[in-house]
């Protein structure tokens, strides 16, 4: 007997899974967004497909927006809660976000930390 969990470094969210509302890409590309906007604010997603850990907190993850199979780097956060439905195998939980890339270091985030350029969002 045996069990699949996957490890994560990166929360990867559709707007359908929870990506955050707030954070619209368009304004933050005019108007760039800071952490200090979301400190207090605490996130939720839900039915992510697999059953999933992320890294605790001090630790943090990335936070990408996953627009139609492309990727955006938004920045980091701290997963703080995780709920694993063993049924339909899949990961809900909540975060906090404690840094918000620039748009310079979102354009350049695809490169730097996932070098897959298939899914950059950018490209």
């Amino acid at each position: 007997m045996g069990s699949f969990v996957e490890i994560n470094d990166t929360l990867q969210l559709t707007k359908e899974q929870g990506f955050p509302q707030e954070l619209d890409l368009e304004k933050h590309l005019k108007n760039p967004y800071a952490a200090k906007d979301f400190e207090n604010k605490v996130f939720e997603f839900k039915d992510k497909p697999s059953v999933r850990i992320y890294k605790m907190p001090p630790v943090r993850n990335f936070l990408v927006e996953n627009r139609e199979g492309k990727w955006i780097y938004w920045g980091l956060v701290h997963i703080i809660e995780v709920r694993h439905d063993y049924i339909n195998k899949t990961t809900s939980g909540k975060f906090k976000i404690i840094y918000i890339n620039s748009p310079k270091e979102m354009k350049q985030a695809q490169t730097l930390i996932d070098i897959d350029l298939e899914n950059d969002y950018f490209k």
